[in-house]
């Protein structure tokens, strides 16, 4: 194995020890909502505000640094980002009001998607052309695995001894991947376009839009499951306590699956491994209103609901395929559509609920959006066979 291999191995490596951390704040945020209302005097609607803070931070975050970021290169991008996103982390561990954590969480999420697509670019420079999808999944793969460990581990630390600690942990992890970043990254390597009117060029690409859409609706379905999961457990299962943090393990153990193998399908084949597993998902939402009186079948079901999180990966490598000059903008807007599919889904699973749906019907609500992704992608695919243009920017 040659130094220059082995070096590549270690990039990767940091850059997901940053997806650790990021998966990390933002999915155990939801779990210490009890713990820092509770400290901090808050009511449930700020509480939501928070989390959506972190949400809103990443979908303005990402087009925004990734134009700004157009001149510099994926080294002082990718370090500028982890810094931001410590000290977003740090301050939100030392809040002592609604206003200073809300403030805290927007400057956290703010560099988020741009890191994601940042070293997607990086990662795939690193590797053969035929292997790109496995490249990013390995920087996604921290983000899958804070889903199994880090949460759990999260919510332990939050319940046991502080919340803030939580995030000061999180600022530990973006520091060292900082760190590792500058120390290993080439220096030279830059994302894409040279200059911010050549990042713009993407949003003039209609194959960028759709795939967009493609993640912004299709992924809506998992997350209008996932947010109602502890709720359903608790409600309708009437699952035993110790059976939810299991239940959620399988939600992260499916995601991480679904993750790699997706990636290296679609290293074969793109976009029919786009299309198997939008399918996966719509097939396991369907099924998941008929397994929630049973914990053992609504677990397996579980498992194949998060497999379908695996779109994003391929998702992520038809943007670099369709974005011409404009690769840093359509990565980092990508993981944007993903937190827009994030607020998407809960938002129609909750108004289903509001007007009195039973909570396994999440599950169908989610499936219509993986649906309506599917039909995305069909448009996708059947314009570039007719206007193979497509996928160049418009006039």
């Amino acid at each position: 194995m040659s130094a220059e291999h082995t070096s590549n191995r270690f990039i990767i490596l940091a850059l997901a020890v940053g997806g650790f951390a990021i998966g990390t704040t933002e999915f155990a945020a939801m779990s210490l909502v009890p713990e820092f209302s509770q400290d901090l005097g808050l009511s449930k609607p700020q509480a939501g505000h928070v989390i959506s803070a972190y949400a809103l931070g990443v979908v303005l975050g990402a087009p925004i640094l990734a134009v700004l970021g157009a001149r510099f290169t994926s080294r002082r991008l990718l370090t500028a980002f982890m810094a931001v996103f410590a000290a977003g982390n740090v301050l939100s561990a030392l809040a002592d009001s609604y206003i200073t954590l809300l403030l805290s969480r927007f400057l956290a999420g703010f560099p988020h998607g741009a890191f994601f697509g940042v070293a997607a670019l990086l990662a795939a420079s690193l590797v053969p052309r035929h292997k790109r999808s496995q490249a990013f999944a390995m920087v996604l793969l921290g983000l899958t695995i804070a889903t199994v460990v880090g949460v759990p581990l999260a919510a332990t630390i939050g319940k046991w001894v502080s919340w803030r600690w939580v995030f000061a942990f999180v600022a530990l992890l973006a520091s060292i991947t900082a760190t590792c970043v500058w120390l290993l990254a080439p220096s030279n390597h830059r994302t894409g376009g040279s200059n911010i009117l050549a990042e713009l060029s993407a949003l003039k690409r209609v194959q960028v839009w759709l795939s967009l859409l493609i993640g912004a609706v299709g992924f809506g379905g998992l997350f209008a499951v996932y947010t109602y999961l502890a709720s359903t457990l608790i409600e309708v299962t009437q699952a035993q306590p110790i059976a939810i943090p299991i239940v959620f393990a399988c939600f992260g153990i499916g995601m991480t699956a679904g993750n790699l193998l997706a990636a290296r399908a679609g290293d074969i084949a793109l976009l029919p491994t786009m299309a198997g597993t939008i399918v996966i998902s719509i097939i396991s939402l369907a099924i998941y209103p008929l397994t929630t009186d049973n914990v053992w079948a609504l677990s397996a079901i579980v498992i194949l609901i998060g497999a379908g999180g695996g779109l994003s990966t391929v998702l992520q490598t038809r943007l670099m395929d369709v974005a011409g000059e404009a690769q840093t903008l359509a990565a980092a807007l990508n993981h944007a559509a993903l937190n827009f599919a994030n607020a998407l889904g809960p938002w129609l699973a909750g108004w289903a609920i509001a007007f009195g749906a039973p909570l396994p019907m999440t599950g169908w609500v989610g499936c219509a959006l993986a649906v309506c992704g599917l039909l995305l992608f069909f448009v996708s695919v059947q314009l570039e066979k007719s206007h193979p243009n497509t996928a160049a920017a418009l006039p």
